[in-house]
């Protein structure tokens, strides 16, 4: 049977653009296209990595001492005080008469006493009434100091300075030892408490980097420095507890996020190629190299991954280049040609084509 021109002329074209006319009659299979990588010796850090949560540098509940009305709130939800800011006063008006009372007392007994020592520098008094006067100015002090101490407890102030939670109190609110005021934070240091296995305890120490990363900020890096390892291992999951500071001086961290804390064990030059170019088949792992314009397969070993990129053990040299694009269409012996290949070739063509 014939077959009709128009077919027979298709298929002729398809055959011409699928490769070109070998002597034998045949048609050629065109080199692939490729994009390839060399082999190369690239910096890579052994890591732990570990989640953790966030705690104050310091952190407490504020409280009172003694069983009073509020008179005075002299602070606002989430604002910085310094140590020593005035938070809360209590009622102090019987404090406040008390203390005007032991003052009269210390002047008067003060009085008493030098009067007593210039009579006794004269012989005329004995010296038992003059230690009776001393005694009599010494009590006077101590209850003055007492009094002053019971006042100051009616004074609520920051221990330390730092950020303040909420208030749970108000003007007229009547509290007793133990009941919560608001919270108080600080927060300029982070500590990050995390758990590592104990295999990795003889990689850590203090001062060792670490890298901390929060779902809350995904593009901020926080760089943490290791301050403590913990004392124990804890015999159930073969843990030990490390603690690390994170400068948080731009407060972004909170008391109780949660971070991802990444312990950089180790740095190390060693042979990486991209991830790309592993090709998978069953239990081995293989890769194809450029060779005089054609694909070779060739079986490595591989080790860490890092940023897309993966480390070569062994079956490779630094310099090879390897087929990192396009390796689902080739085989071993495939003919391959890469995009720097191709715009030499084109380049030559069009200047034989000018000349």
């Amino acid at each position: 049977m014939r077959v009709p021109l128009v077919i027979a002329l298709s298929l002729l074209t398809a055959a011409c653009e699928n490769g070109s006319e070998e002597p034998g009659g045949g048609f050629a299979r065109r080199p692939t296209l490729v994009v390839t990588e060399t082999a190369q010796r690239r910096s890579i850090r052994d890591q732990v990595e570990a989640i953790g949560t966030a705690v104050a540098n310091e952190s407490v509940t504020i409280t009172a001492k003694v069983t009073d009305t509020v008179k005075q709130v002299k602070f606002e939800d989430g604002g910085f005080v310094e140590a020593g800011d005035v938070l809360v006063e209590l009622t102090n008006e019987e404090q406040t008469a008390l203390l005007a009372e032991a003052e009269a007392n210390v002047d008067d007994a003060r009085t008493q006493f030098d009067r007593l020592e210039d009579l006794l520098g004269q012989g005329s008094v004995p010296v038992s009434q003059v230690d009776a006067a001393r005694a009599k100015y010494s009590a006077a002090q101590a209850r003055y100091r007492s009094i002053v101490a019971r006042l100051d407890d009616r004074l609520i102030t920051a221990p330390f300075s730092g950020v303040l939670g909420f208030r749970q109190v108000s003007a007229g609110t009547l509290i007793t030892p133990g009941t919560a005021i608001t919270t108080l934070d600080d927060v300029s240091i982070m500590k990050l408490d995390f758990s590592i296995p104990e295999v990795y305890l003889n990689l850590v120490k203090p001062g060792t980097q670490i890298e901390a990363r929060s779902p809350a900020y995904p593009n901020e890096v926080f760089n943490a420095t290791l301050r403590t390892v913990g004392s124990r291992v804890d015999p159930v999951t073969r843990a030990a507890t490390v603690r690390a500071h994170i400068n948080n001086d731009r407060q972004l961290l909170k008391p109780g996020m949660l971070l991802t804390a990444k312990l950089i064990t180790s740095e190390r030059q060693t042979l990486m190629v991209p991830e790309s170019a592993l090709v998978q088949r069953r239990a081995e792992v293989f890769v194809y190299t450029l060779e005089d314009g054609r694909a070779s397969m060739r079986a490595v070993s591989h080790g860490i991954r890092d940023g897309g990129w993966v480390e070569i053990l062994s079956g490779l040299s630094e310099g090879e280049e390897v087929i990192t694009e396009g390796v689902l269409k080739i085989r071993n012996g495939s003919p391959v040609n890469t995009a720097a290949n191709l715009s030499s070739h084109q380049q030559h063509g069009n200047s034989a084509g000018d000349d």
